[in-house]
C-alpha cells in the first residue's frame, strides 16, 4: 500500500496544546501547495488564553480517546478527498486509530503517545509524572499542566524565555479522562492489519514520550505489504513548533510523502 496524490493535509494537535501550534507547518504546506486544516478539539474553539482561564469551569466535549476519534474522523469524511494525517503527541495515536479505520492516505505519528501493549516499563515512571494529587482526587475535571511541569518534560532544553513564549502561547487544560486514557494506553492497534503508509518521529531528547518508545511502536506494525517508517531527529525534544528544528521536521515529512509517489 503507497504512493498518495492527496493534496489536503489535516493536522491533529495532542495534550495540553491549542491547534494554533501548526500556523508554522501551515504555511510551509501551503506554501508547497497543499489544502491544510487544523480543526480545533470539541470544546476548544477559543483561543489559548481564553480556554486557560476558563479551565475551572470545567467545560469539556468528548473527553474520551474513542469520541475525540470518532471527532476527527467524521470531518475527514466530509472531506472532498481523502487527506494525509498528521499529528503531534496523543494526535499521533489518534492518527494510527484513524489509519485503522481505513481513514487518510497516509498518515504520520509525531512522538506519539503508545497505544495498548508498548511502553510497559517507561508508563510506571510516566504515570508518576502525572498522577499528583491534582489530576487524581481533585473533583475538576480539567487540568491544565502548571509552568513547571511544562518546562520539565515538555519544553525541556529551551531557555526561560522560550519556554514561557511557548506555554502562553500554546498551553490548555485538558480533560482528566483523557489524560488518564493516555497513559494507560487504552488505544487498540491490529500490528497486523494491513494500513496506509505510516510514517512515526522522535526526538532524541523528548522527556515526555522518548524516542525508544517511538521505535518501539514502529517496530510493533508488522503488515509486509505496508509502508512503515521511521525517523529520530537527533537534539530534539517534544515539541515541534516554535522551536529552531521545526522546519527540518516539516521538510523530512513533506520528502517521505513525496517518496511514497515515487515508489508508486
Amino acid at each position: 500500500m503507497s504512493g498518495t496524490s492527496s493534496k489536503t493535509v489535516v493536522f491533529i494537535a495532542g495534550l495540553f496544546v491549542s491547534q494554533q501550534c501548526w500556523e508554522e507547518w501551515i504555511a510551509h504546506f501551503e506554501q508547497a501547495g497543499f489544502q491544510c486544516i487544523a480543526p480545533a478539539w470539541p470544546g476548544q474553539q477559543a483561543s489559548s488564553e481564553e480556554l486557560r482561564n476558563r479551565a475551572d469551569e470545567d467545560q469539556t466535549v468528548f473527553p474520551t480517546l474513542q469520541s475525540l476519534t470518532g471527532y476527527y474522523a467524521a470531518i475527514i469524511r466530509a472531506l472532498p478527498e481523502q487527506p494525509i494525517l498528521i499529528g503531534h503527541s496523543l494526535g499521533g495515536i489518534v492518527v494510527q486509530l484513524l489509519l485503522q479505520q481505513g481513514l487518510g492516505v497516509a498518515g504520520v505519528a509525531i512522538r506519539p503517545f503508545p497505544p495498548r501493549g508498548v511502553g510497559k516499563l517507561w508508563l510506571p515512571c510516566l504515570r508518576g509524572l502525572w498522577e499528583t494529587a491534582a489530576v487524581r482526587w481533585s473533583d475538576r475535571r480539567m487540568f491544565l499542566m502548571p509552568f513547571s511541569r511544562w518546562q520539565r518534560v515538555v519544553a525541556n532544553g529551551m531557555d526561560f524565555d522560550q519556554q514561557k513564549d511557548l506555554y502562553y502561547r500554546y498551553a490548555v487544560p485538558a480533560a482528566k479522562q483523557l489524560i488518564r486514557q493516555a497513559f494507560k494506553t487504552t488505544a487498540a492497534i491490529d500490528f497486523k492489519k494491513p494500513h496506509a503508509p505510516l510514517l512515526i518521529t522522535s526526538g532524541s531528547n523528548d522527556k515526555l514520550i522518548p524516542a525508544t518508545l517511538c521505535f518501539s511502536t514502529y517496530r510493533k506494525y508488522e503488515n509486509d505489504l505496508s509502508i512503515t517508517s521511521y525517523i529520530e531527529f537527533k537534539g530534539h525534544g517534544h515539541l515541534v513548533f516554535g522551536v529552531p528544528g521545526w522546519k527540518e521536521e516539516a521538510v523530512a515529512v513533506q520528502h517521505w510523502l513525496q517518496g511514497l509517489n515515487n515508489n508508486h
